[in-house]
C-alpha cells in the first residue's frame, strides 16, 4: 500500500511539473550528461553486451575472431575514431550517392520522396505499394500496401525522426545523423514468389559468404562463393532450407566486390527481382553484435579474413 501512495504521488509530481520551466531544465540536465558520458557509458555497455553473449570478457588488445573484431569496431567507432565515410555508408539516403558512383545509379531502388517532414508526404502522389524507413537507423521499415492511416504513418514516421538510433544499441555510425524519410519503390517478384535478401559478407573487397534472408527472418542459410550450403547459421532456431542459385549470381558478386572494395568488412545487401539487381543497404555492424556463429569456428574463419588496419 506504501508503495502504491508512492507510485502514485511520483507520477502526481510528473504531471504537475510537465510543460514547465523546471521540467525543460531537468530534460536538458539529463540530455547534457547523457552527451558528456556517451563514450564512456557506452563503452561500458558494449563490453557487458559481448561478455553476456559469449560468456567471456572481450579481447580488445589482439582481437581475432569475427564477433571480437565487431566490437573491437564498435567501440573504437564510439570512442569517436571513425572515419568519414563509414558515416555515409550507414546514411540510408546518403549512400545512395556512394552505390550510384561506384556501380551505377541502375542498382538503386527507385527513389519515390525523401524529407524531413512527415505530413509533406505526398500521399497522392504515391503508387498503391511503397516502403517508408528512416536514413539514420537500422531494421525499422514501413511497407504501405494498399490503403493505410495517413495519420498512423506520419505518428510512426514522426517517433522515428524524434529520436537518435545511436542510443539503440551503441552503434555510433549512427550518431548525430540528421534524421530524414526515405520512400522507395515497393520491390517485388513478378509471380508473386517471396522475395529474398542476398548478404554478401565481404572482406577487403571480396565476398566469403552469402546469407539468405527474407522478410520474417525465418530462414538463416549460408552459402559459400561457389553457392555450396553451408553448415554456419547466426539464428538456431530459424530454418536453413536450400534455395537455388540467383541468376545473375556471378554479377551480384561482381556488384558486392566492389561494393565493398577497400573495407576490412562490409555486409552488401542485395535483392535480385525480374532480372534485375538492386542495392538494400550496405551494413557495417550486422546485429549490433547480438548473435552468435554456429558453428564457432565459423568465428574464427571469418574473423582471420577481416584486416581492422582499414576500419581507419
Amino acid at each position: 500500500m506504501e508503495q502504491a501512495v508512492h507510485t502514485s504521488g511520483t507520477a502526481a509530481l510528473r504531471a504537475k511539473l510537465r510543460n514547465t520551466w523546471l521540467r525543460d531544465l531537468v530534460v536538458q540536465y539529463r540530455d547534457i550528461k547523457r552527451r558528456v558520458m556517451r563514450r564512456s557509458e557506452g563503452e561500458a555497455v558494449l563490453l557487458r553486451r559481448y561478455a553476456r553473449i559469449h560468456g567471456k570478457p572481450l579481447n580488445l588488445t589482439n582481437p581475432r575472431t569475427f564477433t571480437e573484431k565487431l566490437f573491437w569496431r564498435m567501440i573504437t567507432w564510439n570512442r569517436g575514431d571513425i572515419p568519414l565515410r563509414f558515416r555515409q555508408l550507414a546514411d540510408k539516403y546518403a549512400v545512395r550517392a556512394h552505390v550510384a558512383k561506384t556501380v551505377g545509379e541502375e542498382y538503386l531502388i527507385k527513389l519515390l520522396w525523401q524529407g524531413d517532414d512527415p505530413r509533406a508526404i505526398p500521399f497522392d502522389r504515391l503508387p498503391a505499394e511503397y516502403v517508408i524507413k528512416p536514413n539514420h537507423s537500422s531494421g525499422e521499415v514501413l511497407i504501405v500496401r494498399g490503403e493505410a492511416s495517413r495519420e498512423d504513418i506520419i505518428r510512426q514516421v514522426s517517433g522515428w525522426l524524434a529520436k537518435d538510433y545511436y542510443w539503440q544499441a551503441r552503434e555510433y555510425q549512427y550518431y548525430g545523423i540528421k534524421p530524414k524519410i526515405v520512400i522507395e519503390e515497393y520491390l517485388k517478384n513478378q509471380d508473386d514468389s517471396e522475395l529474398l535478401d542476398y548478404r554478401f559478407w565481404c572482406f577487403r573487397g571480396v565476398p566469403a559468404v552469402i546469407q539468405v534472408d527474407n522478410h520474417a527472418h525465418d530462414i538463416n542459410p549460408f552459402f559459400d562463393a561457389q553457392w555450396n550450403q553451408l553448415d554456419l547459421h547466426t539464428r538456431k532456431k530459424a530454418a536453413r532450407p536450400p534455395i537455388a542459385q540467383p541468376t545473375c549470381f556471378e554479377h551480384m558478386f561482381e556488384l558486392a566486390s566492389r561494393l565493398s572494395r577497400g573495407i576490412g568488412f562490409i555486409r552488401v545487401d542485395l535483392y535480385n527481382t525480374n532480372g534485375r539487381v538492386y542495392c538494400g543497404e550496405l551494413t557495417l555492424t550486422p546485429g549490433a553484435g547480438i548473435f552468435q556463429f554456429g558453428p564457432d569456428h565459423w568465428d574464427l574463419k571469418l574473423g582471420e579474413k577481416w584486416d581492422l588496419t582499414l576500419d581507419h
